[in-house]
């Protein structure tokens, strides 16, 4: 069974299909906006659809919590296992 933050990498490259990047591209400590991964506001929309499907996570659009998830891998990660102990 894959690990959590692979599950998630491998979310971000389907979801935003970026085609020319694998998994272990992907820092999980790096920014994912700016200069990290270089995703955009629209980015961050889908994927937080896309989390919201698979793990039953609801995240407020425009909260500063949500930034807070959204910074990396990492953040995204924890955010799924707390939410599954919940």
């Amino acid at each position: 069974m894959p690990r959590l933050d692979e599950e998630i990498k491998e979310l971000i490259i389907e979801v935003l299909q970026l085609e020319d990047i694998r998994p272990s591209d992907i820092d999980s400590a790096a920014p994912l906006f700016g200069d990290g991964l270089g995703l955009d506001s629209i980015d961050a929309l889908e994927l937080g659809v896309a989390l919201q499907k698979r793990y039953g996570v609801v995240l407020s659009a425009n909260s500063e919590e949500t930034r807070k998830h959204f910074a990396s891998v990492q953040s995204l990660e924890a955010l799924i296992a707390n939410h599954a102990n919940k």
